[in-house]
Formats: C-alpha cells, sequence, structure tokens
C-alpha cells in the first residue's frame, strides 16, 4: 500500500543505529503480542478510552507509536471521527490489516514514520499513546509524544495518559546477596581462566583484570534487574519522587538530568537489601476537557503479579542496616546514558535518619550508581 497523500515528511530519516537498537523489536508480532496480552495495561487504555467515550466521539485522535494500532481501533470503537495512527516500523503493515480487517480503515488512517518526520493535515483534539518504558523513562519515547503535541494537540486537547508518577520503594530481597555471590564467582572464574592462559600458553592476561572486574561489577552489582516484586517484600510505603503532567511539561526539562530529594520511610526495619522502583500513569484528559471517569494504570507491587514492565529493583550490598523508627533520607539523579539516549543511569544517595544505633552510626550517605539496560 502507498503511504496516504496526506501524509508530508518533513523531516530526517531516523539514525540507522537508533532504528537498529529499540525501532526493530516493536516491528515483531511477538512483541505486540507480549503487551497487549499485559490485560492490567490493554485493560487500563481499554478502560479510559470506553468509559470516557463522550470525550472521544467527533473527535480527531493521534496515536503516537501505534504497533498493533490497538489504541487507534479503541479510540474509533469509542466514536472518534477520525483517527492518525502513526508507527515507525513494518508493524505499520500488519496494523493495517488488523484495521482493515475490523471494518475501520473509514476511520482510522495508518501513517508510517517517526513522528518527528511526518505532518498530517488538520490538528488534533486528543492524543494517545503507550510511551512507557521500565521506570517510566526508558526508551525516551516520551520524547516524541511530547512533539507530538507541540505540533498537533489543539489548545485545550487531550493526552492520554495526562499524567505519570515515579516511585522508589525499600525491599528486602534475596537476589541481592546472590548477585554477590554471582559477582565474586566470576571473578574466581577469572583467575582460574588466567592460570589456565598461562600454563597452556605462556601468556600473562593479568592485566585485563582490572577491567574485567569493572565489567562484572557493572553487570552483577551496578545494573538494575526487572523483577516481579511482592508487596510483603516492601519495609515501608513507596515514596513518590517525581511527577508529570504531561500538558505542561517541556521536551528541554525532560531532557535535563532529573535530580529529586525525598524520605523512604522503613517502617519494618532493615536491612534494606534493595530499592524497588516502579510507577504510575493517569488519563484524567486535559483541565478544558477532563476525563469523566479517570483511570489509573499502576506497575506497584501486586499480589496478582507483575505488568510486563514488572519493576526495577536496584540492589544494596552490603544491605543498609535500619530500624522501624529510621527513614532513608534519598537524593535520586536520573539521566540519560552517554552510550544510547534510551537507556538511563540512576544515582541514589541514601542516609539513615532517626533515634537508632544505625542512624547514629551513618555519618555519610551512601552513595550507589546503576545502569538500567
Amino acid at each position: 500500500m502507498t503511504e496516504p497523500s496526506s501524509v508530508a515528511k518533513t523531516g530526517s530519516a531516523p539514525d540507522p543505529t537508533d532504528f537498529a537498537n529499540y525501532f526493530c523489536t516493536y516491528g515483531f508480532l511477538y512483541h505486540q503480542k507480549d503487551m497487549l496480552e499485559d490485560h492490567k495495561r490493554t485493560g487500563a487504555y481499554y478502560q479510559a478510552v470506553m468509559s470516557n467515550k463522550r470525550q472521544f466521539a467527533g473527535k480527531v485522535v493521534l496515536d503516537v507509536g501505534t504497533g498493533s494500532g490497538i489504541l487507534a481501533i479503541f479510540a474509533a470503537k469509542a466514536g472518534a471521527r477520525k483517527v492518525y495512527a502513526v508507527e515507525a516500523t513494518g508493524i505499520a503493515a500488519s496494523a493495517r490489516k488488523l484495521i482493515e480487517h475490523n471494518k475501520l480503515s473509514y476511520v482510522i488512517e495508518v501513517i508510517q514514520g517517526t513522528i518527528e518526520s511526518i505532518d498530517i493535515p488538520e490538528k488534533v483534539d486528543i492524543i494517545i499513546s503507550e510511551w512507557m518504558g521500565y521506570f517510566l523513562l526508558r526508551e525516551s519515547m516520551l520524547d516524541s509524544v511530547l512533539v507530538a503535541r507541540d505540533k498537533f494537540l489543539k489548545p485545550g486537547g487531550a493526552l492520554y495518559p495526562s499524567h505519570a508518577s515515579m516511585y522508589l520503594a525499600p525491599i528486602q530481597s534475596p537476589n541481592s546477596q546472590q548477585r554477590m555471590s554471582e559477582f565474586h564467582g566470576s571473578m574466581e572464574g577469572w583467575a582460574d581462566f588466567l592460570q589456565d592462559m598461562k600454563n597452556f600458553y605462556q601468556v600473562d592476561l593479568d592485566v585485563l583484570s582490572d577491567s574485567y572486574r569493572q565489567e562484572q561489577r557493572e553487570y552483577y552489582l551496578s545494573t538494575s534487574q526487572w523483577t516481579d516484586t511482592h508487596p510483603q517484600q516492601l519495609l515501608g510505603p513507596a515514596s513518590c519522587f517525581k511527577r508529570y503532567d504531561l500538558h505542561t511539561l517541556t521536551l528541554e526539562e525532560l531532557k535535563e538530568p532529573m535530580k529529586e530529594d525525598f524520605i523512604m520511610h522503613v517502617t519494618d526495619g532493615g536491612p534494606v537489601d534493595a530499592f524497588c522502583g516502579f510507577f504510575d500513569v493517569e488519563f484524567k484528559g486535559s483541565s478544558e476537557n477532563p476525563a469523566d471517569v479517570e483511570v489509573k494504570l499502576t506497575t506497584a507491587p501486586d499480589p496478582t503479579g507483575a505488568t510486563h514492565w514488572g519493576q526495577q529493583t536496584f540492589y544494596i550490598s552490603p544491605p543498609i542496616d535500619c530500624a522501624p523508627s529510621d527513614h532513608l533520607k534519598c537524593a535520586i539523579g536520573v539521566s540519560r546514558r552517554q552510550d544510547n539516549h534510551r537507556l538511563l543511569r540512576v544515582k541514589v544517595a541514601a542516609k539513615v535518619e532517626g533515634n537508632s544505633m544505625f542512624a547514629a552510626q551513618s555519618q555519610s550517605p551512601r552513595m550507589l550508581e546503576y545502569n538500567i539496560d
């Protein structure tokens, strides 16, 4: 199918490396299936749209990163007059096929291209997108949603979702010591390897030991891990350290490294083996066009199981000792990685405060750094 005549290319093609590292993953149906069968995710979007049919009826909607086309289909079923479904990858062909099969082509127009490089012939009333990555910001797709907002959204138009919040909670986890054990095992294996290279080939590789240690430490001790955390692991309530209103957030603010101070209460005492990070998004509409029914999608620890985002767990070794009366005074920094702007670097400073012996012994904050790959 040729590209719709209404589409005009106004920007450059996506960076080939970025396409290979990021966009190509979403071009496979298996990946779309993983997201679609996450019913907490898909169900929240369905409820947010179908419970607010009055907001969608007769409106023009833009779906940023349509993927399989499911959100565009929801919008059309809610009564949208026109839906522009923009998708950068080849999955756009599958979206067209699905939309045609569901007899919605008269409403939905699939446009293949990045939101930065396409144009549409009219302003829109609503932008809908499932842009969230691990720890909310991994993948940097929110950039594209804000670009779409600034280019195409009418004054007073609504974003679905409209708000987002980030959380960190203290947890207990046996995996923290396991990761440390795996790191030590890796270094023992390296020592055996060095000896073998000397014995078999008379080559001394010890000059590489520091680099190998740093590489393995980064992997085992300084990289967050996807987890399905059970609420019973929580040692205290989650603390919200960042909230976004997507109607007012600027692209420049989003790209700046985040720096926030907050308190985590350790109501059950320690030791704190790890921090658990997750996010919520809310569908509230805009102040001019508020939703009749507000819907929240949360990725918090849940006894019924995690969403496909799970939680990001940041292990602490050695753990932080706390008493039930203590709290952690924290500072967090979140920035984009220099080697790949879609990945994240997280820095946390945590100091025990309170009346316990642990607080008295805590002279300076623990400085922790992690990658989110």
